[in-house]
């Protein structure tokens, strides 16, 4: 499974600036408070690879409280996103174990700040991805199988101020994510072709296809790989990979439930706490 970089700086090792970004942001997710955006503790506001160290002080904290890595997001897979954010690529965060919610559960009340839901295609790996220039080949041998899933993606930065150091600080905007059950192999479906619709308490929240994802959603895996192995941390066997929104996010609100299916793929669905809920 990926880890994170043995060698990767620890907080005494790191500038000062990005260990206090890392603490506010940490601090946030711990007090269910958000904070400002941390692109102002640097100046011009900081770069790519700031964000970076500063995502992976945090998740190396996860690491150590005995939190455990079962793979990767990629996000940013929208061009207008991209315009948005004056960005030519993708980013990434982690996904840990304690992020899954079961295909038809729901989210306690609290346990996320300003969730937003999006549709995605997961795929799981059954073979390691070392190689840097990682090819179609390469990833199409890898992949074990792929699955619907539903990303809920929050944002520990007020009102959703981020900019893209802001939002891969904050671990590519990870909350929590659901997958569904039933895997299909990549010869089943194409997933360049298939179209999604997602419903919030069943009125269409969201449609699109896979070619809203980077062209197709194994683009966005292959733009990952290359870029894991690049920084020494490549996706391995038995990894997970949510590939990115195939349509927009909607906002999410205590008695929501979200439903997304994906052609040739299935059916995923997730629901919300009401306020006050025993969990």
């Amino acid at each position: 499974m990926s880890t994170v970089l043995d060698n990767a700086a620890r907080p005494d090792d790191v500038p000062a600036a990005v260990v206090k970004a890392a603490d506010l942001l940490e601090e946030a997710a711990r007090t269910g408070a958000a904070c400002p955006p941390v692109r102002g503790l640097f100046d011009g506001g900081g770069t790519l690879e700031t964000a970076y160290a500063v995502q992976q002080i945090n998740v190396r904290r996860g690491l150590d409280a005995g939190r455990r890595i079962v793979g990767r997001k990629i996000g940013l897979t929208s061009s207008a996103v991209q315009r948005q954010l004056g960005v030519g690529q993708p980013d990434f965060g982690a996904l840990f174990a304690d992020m899954a919610v079961p295909d038809g559960g729901e989210v306690p009340a609290g346990r996320l700040l300003q969730p937003k839901v999006e549709a995605e295609v997961a795929l799981v790996l059954g073979r390691d991805l070392p190689h840097r220039a990682c090819t179609v080949a390469d990833l199409l041998r890898a992949v074990d199988f792929a699955l619907p899933a539903l990303e809920i993606v929050d944002s520990r930065i007020a009102d959703w101020d981020i900019s893209l150091v802001d939002t891969v600080a904050d671990n590519a905007s990870c909350g929590l994510y659901v997958l569904g059950v039933t895997p299909v192999p990549l010869t089943a479906v194409d997933l360049r072709a298939v179209t999604m619709t997602m419903t919030r308490n069943g009125r269409t929240a969201s449609e699109g296809t896979g070619a809203a994802c980077l062209g197709s959603p194994l683009n966005a895996a292959l733009w990952l790989a290359s870029a894991l192995a690049e920084r020494g941390d490549p996706l391995r066997a038995g990894d997970l990979v949510l590939t990115g929104a195939l349509g927009p996010m909607a906002p999410a609100v205590p008695g929501d439930v979200f439903e997304a299916h994906i052609l040739d793929l299935g059916s995923v669905r997730v629901g919300f706490a009401l306020e006050g809920d025993q969990q």
